[in-house]
């Protein structure tokens, strides 16, 4: 005969991996803002497709963007595509990385090549989606860590891009994160996406 438990899991009992695709949602600690995104996984791979919907701030203006992102089999960025609106009108910007590790942004006119510092990722300010690009190619969920990651910066919400330095400790009590708009400590799922990012979101 089996015995069955009418007990309720604790709170240290993990939740289950999600199953992909999935949808993943995020909403702001202190300003009226959320992000959404679907996630495909395959492997290292990943394709995204979300959107970031902020009211007007301090920090920013109101605004909606939307970006589509594809890696390779190794989670290197491959292609960013976003579109952003504000009261002022759309803009576009499209970042494509080729075989020789340059840089191809197209954004309202403008075409740069770049290596971007030797970018090999895209990072997007406001947003704690992009934060698991690093963490799952170091898998910094996993180990302990320290490292300094090139970044092709993009802001929102006028699309801008730059070239930016992130470096993400890993210990035992999340992985802490220096970008250049914040310094905070991020709890992360097994999976390496982006749980709490305090001072920016939290996962709903």
């Amino acid at each position: 005969m089996t015995e069955t438990s009418d007990e309720t899991p604790g709170p240290d009992i993990a939740p289950e991996p999600a199953r992909w695709p999935a949808v993943l949602t995020w909403r702001a600690h202190d300003a009226s803002r959320m992000e959404s995104v679907r996630v495909t996984l395959n492997g290292n791979r990943i394709r995204a497709s979300g959107r970031i919907i902020g009211s007007g701030c301090g920090e920013h203006t109101a605004f909606s963007a939307s970006y589509d992102l594809v890696t390779d089999e190794n989670g290197v960025t491959k292609r960013l595509s976003m579109s952003s609106t504000t009261a002022a009108g759309e803009r576009y910007t499209s970042i494509a990385r080729d075989e020789e590790n340059y840089w191809l942004v197209d954004a309202a006119g403008t075409h740069i090549r770049s290596k971007f510092g030797g970018a090999l990722d895209a990072d997007v300010v406001l947003s704690p989606f992009f934060n698991t690009l690093p963490i799952r190619r170091f898998g910094l969920q996993h180990a302990m860590e320290d490292v300094q990651v090139p970044v092709v910066y993009v802001r929102l919400p006028d699309l801008s891009v730059q070239e930016a330095d992130l470096t993400y400790s890993s210990a035992g009590d999340g992985i802490s994160v220096l970008s250049p708009v914040s310094s905070a400590t991020l709890t992360v799922d097994p999976d390496g996406f982006v749980l709490d990012y305090p001072g920016l979101a939290e996962r709903v």
